[in-house]
């Protein structure tokens, strides 16, 4: 292999590999012999899926796998999703593509069977790949369609507070004081002090 980096030809090694997506490839860790550095190729059986992708101004162009793989990964960059995933993913947006239409696909049903799946895995990736794929005419579209997004999956992450959800008290501690009992406290009602009772005047003896 050529090495990405310092673009040497054929002087690398092996030193890892690995069964990945379902065994449907073969993941290799390789390592340079001349800047020392390493690098991950992949090894899968020659594509057998053959589609002809209509554009929106009619012309027709073959099918691309990595065109999807790179949009999904543009839309996955420093999210919490496995490259395994991304390629089952694209597994999956095939084989349905495959079931539902013949020899040609338009490009708008790709882009919103891939939309579909991302969805599901990634709120966030799936806002990126829609605000490039479908071109929104001003924010307020984008933020509609995120907001849609967004409600499918509202839920906090495994360990993380509501922060607006009133905290328990450690045990042993004093119970909490309201505001209102506490005079002239953040809050509570400004009391103003008592006032001295009257003290009644002294009669002189004459």
């Amino acid at each position: 292999m050529r090495c990405p980096f310092c673009r040497a030809d054929e002087k690398d090694r092996v030193i890892d590999s690995r069964p990945v997506e379902d065994g449907q490839s073969i993941r290799r860790r390789r390592q340079c012999d001349i800047c020392h550095r390493r690098f991950t190729t992949y090894e899968r059986v020659e594509e057998t899926f053959r589609m002809t992708v209509v554009k929106k101004d009619g012309s027709r162009v073959p099918y691309e796998r990595s065109k999807v793989l790179e949009g999904i990964q543009k839309a996955c960059y420093k999210r919490p999703v496995a490259g395994d995933v991304i390629a089952k993913i694209v597994d999956t947006v095939e084989e349905e593509i495959s079931q539902r239409f013949h020899r040609e696909v338009p490009s708008a049903a790709v882009g919103e069977v891939v939309m579909k799946h991302v969805r599901q895995i990634d709120p966030i990736a799936y806002v990126r790949f829609a605000s490039v794929y479908r071109q929104f005419r001003d924010l307020g579209e984008l933020m509609e369609d995120a907001q849609v997004a967004m409600r499918t999956d509202n839920r906090p992450a495994p360990g993380q507070q509501d922060l607006f959800a009133p905290s328990a008290s450690p045990p042993g501690a004093p119970a909490p004081v309201a505001a209102a009992s506490v005079p002239n406290a953040p809050g509570a009602p400004v009391v103003a002090p008592a006032k001295p009772a009257p003290v009644p005047a002294r009669k002189t003896v004459r």
